[in-house]
């Protein structure tokens, strides 16, 4: 396949590396830790409560302010050196953005402690001292991008439409793509070419809160909780157009949604395969690990559910799918990387691990080395073979 035909200017769809906020909202884990220091020197229970709010907030706010981590220390037609870091010296090929540019670039070819020089493989030369962030995709801004025919259609939802791409094939069984929080469709342009070759119509979906999207009735993320209702949505409008099979794929809280869409809609029966990449399987333990990622105190994450089970209605039981599977369980390919700093791994690895006795037939990929929802970027031939192998087994 061909990684740099779809490489094209940036727009302000372009999501970051971790779509939960760790690189996509700026400053509030800045705040937090202030607001934890001074419950620390006495602002007691009201101080605690109001750092509960704070942070239920922050999780429920749909908005997106991007952050560019990265800096270009040299760039020319054929490379880009980037100051060293821990995302600049990730495997594989990705997306390079800044405010107004999005290049391809990839495998790390040189790197010491002050750079990392890696190949430009398309798209505009990014200036020398630009800021810029690493994103999942090199690929912008639609499946046109990608070789591929497709309509934008508009799926009818209880709060209005979602806009959707459609992406015809020869096919009646439909993939349904279900983007992370803070992501945009084009996640989904990594690995649709592979699914077009397979004879897979593909549905790649908005939801509530998307910026093209209807906002929720309170203006909050649900985190899953309601969210699912539009992909019902999406499910019933593939099956009134024929889709006699739904496969659904999904990315980080992409995975909590769709959990929430097996456990709980008359749609379900019709999924005959699941995909998951690195999803989001266990909020608790996925805000455990934000709060490290934030040097916060571990006493603060139950504050936080507790106010926004209080503020939204969610019952955080029911996102854990290790204790409460959903009610229908399709067989699911699950990929994540052990280096996931955003969504921990150790919820899937133990789903894998108890599918057995659930009766859900489950298939494990663990990649190493890869940041969150990087999977296909460190090695996109053999995720897609991976891919590929399972829906031809499970579909047969």
């Amino acid at each position: 396949m061909s990684l740099l035909s779809g490489v094209v200017r940036s727009t302000s769809t372009a999501q970051p590396v971790d779509d939960l906020g760790e690189n996509g909202t700026a400053g509030w884990g800045v705040g937090l830790r202030l607001l934890a220091a001074g419950v620390g020197v006495g602002l007691g229970a009201g101080g605690a409560a109001g750092i509960g709010w704070y942070y239920s907030s922050m999780l429920l706010d749909p908005t997106r302010r991007p952050v560019f981590p990265e800096r270009v220390l040299a760039a020319d037609a054929t490379s880009v050196t980037l100051a060293a870091s821990r995302l600049a010296a990730q495997p594989g090929i990705w997306g390079l953005r800044w405010i107004d540019g999005l290049a391809a670039i990839g495998p790390v070819t040189a790197a010491d402690r002050r750079r990392v020089v890696r190949p430009l493989l398309g798209g505009p030369v990014p200036a020398v001292g630009t800021a810029a962030a690493l994103d999942t995709g090199p690929f912008d801004p639609d499946p046109a991008a990608r070789g591929l025919a497709f309509d934008e259609v508009s799926v009818p939802t209880s709060l209005g439409p979602c806009p959707a791409w459609y992406v015809p094939a020869a096919g009646d069984t439909w993939v349904i793509m279900v983007h992370g929080r803070g992501g945009t469709r084009r996640e989904a342009l990594r690995v649709l070419p592979t699914l077009h070759r397979a004879g897979h119509p593909a549905l790649v979906i908005t939801y509530r809160n998307d910026l093209e999207a209807p906002a929720s009735p309170d203006g909050h993320d649900h985190l899953g909780d309601t969210e699912w209702l539009d992909v019902e949505s999406a499910v019933r409008w593939a099956r009134a157009r024929g889709a006699q099979r739904v496969v659904l794929f999904g990315w980080s809280m992409g995975g909590a949604i769709i959990g929430a869409f097996l456990d709980r809609s008359v749609e379900a029966t019709a999924v005959a395969a699941l995909v998951w990449d690195a999803p989001l399987l266990d909020w608790r333990a996925t805000l455990r690990r934000q709060a490290r990622n934030r040097w916060l105190p571990p006493g603060l994450t139950p504050l936080a559910t507790t106010v926004t089970r209080r503020r939204i209605g969610i019952d955080f039981d029911r996102f854990d799918l290790v204790r409460r599977p959903p009610a229908v369980r399709p067989p699911t390919l699950i990929v994540h990387s052990s280096s996931d700093t955003a969504v921990p791994v150790g919820p899937s690895r133990a789903l894998a691990a108890v599918a057995p006795a659930l009766g859900w037939p489950i298939r494990y990929l663990e990649v190493p080395g890869a940041e969150h929802t990087g999977s296909w970027n460190a090695d996109p031939e053999a995720y897609e073979e991976a891919l590929l192998g399972f829906l031809t087994e499970v579909l047969r």
